[in-house]
């Protein structure tokens, strides 16, 4: 869609200018909650043109949107009522149906839904606001929104530290992928180590 372009290219050219830092920021506060464009894409511009400096811009984009998750979920703990039947019209794909399941899923499994919506391409704000309908342990709810994020985040910033320039080809291609990877993964040796001990 145009409008997602368009939104795609006004982020990015926030890199280009003295403001891209507290932009990040913001950007990754506002995603974590209501926002389309993911902080990746600046994260990933301003290491490639700072790669010395792409910790300190993943610790920026991790406090963003751990905070900005924090938003989601009281939006969807207090608010949802006001705001639930625009929630199904402004994100494509998640029916009544589905939003359903996936409390059923924060039932048995809160701490490891928020990791894998805050670590993989599964849209985050989804489950922020999801946390906070379903009533989700808030603790719990911030320590795994913390671990998610900051492995993500992270992740991109040391590709970029350590790899330069090819970093970005290798995060645009793959980066996806590579997160559900390490997910299924991660998943397998929790599972392995319950199944030993």
């Amino acid at each position: 869609m145009k409008i997602f372009r368009r939104l795609y290219d006004w982020v990015l050219s926030w890199a280009e200018t003295p403001y891209g830092v507290p932009a990040l920021g913001l950007l990754a506060f506002a995603e974590a909650s209501f926002f389309p464009i993911p902080p990746d894409v600046l994260l990933m511009a301003l290491a490639l043109a700072m790669p010395l400096k792409s910790y300190r811009f993943a610790l920026i984009a991790s406090i963003g949107s751990v905070t900005g998750g924090v938003l989601g979920y009281f939006i969807g703990w207090g608010l949802w009522d006001a705001v639930g039947p625009y929630f199904y019209q402004y994100i494509p794909g998640v029916t009544v149906a589905g939003f359903e399941q996936v409390g059923g899923l924060f039932e048995q499994y809160d701490f490891w839904i928020i990791f894998a919506a805050g670590f993989t391409p599964i849209p985050y704000k989804i489950f922020t606001i999801a946390a906070g309908v379903f009533n989700v342990n808030f603790p719990i709810f911030i320590l795994a929104s913390l671990v998610g994020r900051s492995l993500r985040f992270f992740l991109v910033a040391a590709m970029f530290y350590y790899f330069g320039r090819p970093a970005r080809r290798l995060i645009e291609k793959y980066f996806n992928l590579l997160s559900i990877l390490l997910l299924i993964i991660l998943i397998g040796v929790i599972l392995l180590f319950k199944y030993l001990s």
